[in-house]
């Protein structure tokens, strides 16, 4: 029913989406040696979407990135158990970086396919062992630095904006970090890349702060606890207790608070399209650009959007794939992420109108977005807007 739905409603999207299908389909096509077909059948029952954009790198960097992936996620998989006590947990967090080199390691933890990737990690180890010295090395430093940052927030909240901007960068900005270190030793990316880790930050945190503004419900509902990660800075401007927000009595609150935290954000935008210019390799390029683009596109669409407290907010398959597709340079990237400005800037004046607090700074940072982009492109940001009217992506479902 719903390639039906595409066709009739996009019909634009049918032939991306028939690309995209013909991509993870390529992803599923494993490798002959047995522990290095377990790690990529791995990321496919992960994470889809990644296993599909890590086709996009080098075949120098894929493996090495596929494995320094399943590692942080094994890591990640530990600090997600809430079944696990916090006594258990934080050594094992803070040693996780030894444990990668162990042969016989192994932890039986987390949930669905990552039950089976810790129970037989070592499969995993052996394919990291094997990587050149160069990769495991920067493997295992951003895993000692994310394991000891986990193990600093599994002990205290997120309280504050400072405390939220740290957390996203032990989980995301680390990763972002590592794979400007990994680009630079593969020597498909200038030397300089190893040291950019302010810029490397940026990009981990424009994509961690998205997904957990995305995944407010499916957080909050967590079992046997929720773990959140919404700044109290923030939240405790709106309502009593976060929990709150799913009540619709208080849609109205728990708006401007998503709105709020949309705008924080935001913030990170143009540090992204910075580091993105540096970028060389196309391969490269497209690996770092798509997820960026997506994470704009998402933040597009929670905007002032209450659903993001009752249901799943998400992108169309057809969309994601159509820019999956059509990021190939930089000037799809500025296109692309002026048109999701423009969309947060005309749903800001909305808010505004319902007398949303922070209304205005969220507008002046999408129109800073904008011309940033525009100015990129060689454009103004009104001769941009007049020459997308009517398309689709400024009139989609978002507004």
């Amino acid at each position: 029913m719903g390639i039906v739905r595409t066709i009739i409603e996009q019909p634009e999207e049918f032939p991306p989406l028939v690309q995209m299908a013909w991509a993870a389909h390529k992803a599923k096509r494993l490798p002959k040696e047995p522990n290095l077909a377990f790690c990529y059948d791995m990321l496919n029952r992960v994470s889809r979407s990644f296993a599909i954009v890590i086709q996009q790198l080098p075949i120098e960097l894929r493996d090495p990135v596929c494995i320094f992936y399943l590692v942080l996620r094994a890591l990640d998989t530990v600090e997600d158990d809430m079944a696990i006590p916090a006594p258990d947990k934080l050594p094992t967090l803070i040693s996780f970086h030894e444990k990668i080199f162990d042969r016989h390691f192994k932890s039986q933890c987390g949930y669905g396919a990552y039950v089976r990737l810790m129970n037989q990690y070592p499969r995993v180890t052996d394919v990291f062992v094997r990587l050149d010295p160069k990769y495991q090395k920067v493997i295992a430093d951003i895993t000692r630095r994310m394991g000891a940052g986990m193990a600093k927030y599994i002990q205290q909240d997120v309280e504050t904006i400072a405390d939220y901007d740290e957390y996203c960068h032990f989980v995301a900005g680390l990763v972002g970090v590592g794979l400007s270190q990994l680009f630079a030793q593969s020597g498909l990316e200038a030397a300089a890349f190893a040291d950019m880790e302010a810029l490397s930050n940026y990009m981990g945190l424009f994509l961690q702060k998205t997904n957990i503004i995305r995944d407010f419900l499916e957080d909050i509902e967590e079992e046997p606890a929720p773990r959140m990660f919404w700044p109290k800075e923030i939240w405790g401007l709106y309502g009593e207790a976060l929990a709150d927000f799913k009540d619709p009595s208080n849609a109205s609150q728990a708006v401007q608070c998503l709105n709020h935290m949309v705008t924080d954000a935001l913030r990170h935008a143009p540090e992204c399209l910075r580091y993105m210019e540096q970028v060389q390799d196309p391969q490269n390029f497209r690996f770092c650009a798509i997820p960026q683009v997506m994470a704009v596109g998402t933040l597009a669409l929670c905007y002032n959007n209450p659903k993001v407290f009752t249901g799943v907010v998400k992108m169309r398959r057809g969309q994601v794939a159509s820019f999956m597709l059509q990021v190939q340079t930089m000037k799809e990237v500025y296109q692309i992420f002026h048109q999701f400005a423009t969309t947060i800037a005309t749903k800001s004046q909305s808010a505004a109108a319902a007398r949303d607090p922070n209304a205005d700074k969220t507008l002046a940072a999408s129109q800073n977005l904008q011309e940033l982009c525009a100015k990129a492109l060689g454009r103004t940001s009104a001769e941009l807007i007049k020459s997308w009217q009517g398309q689709r992506l400024l009139a989609g479902p978002w507004k």
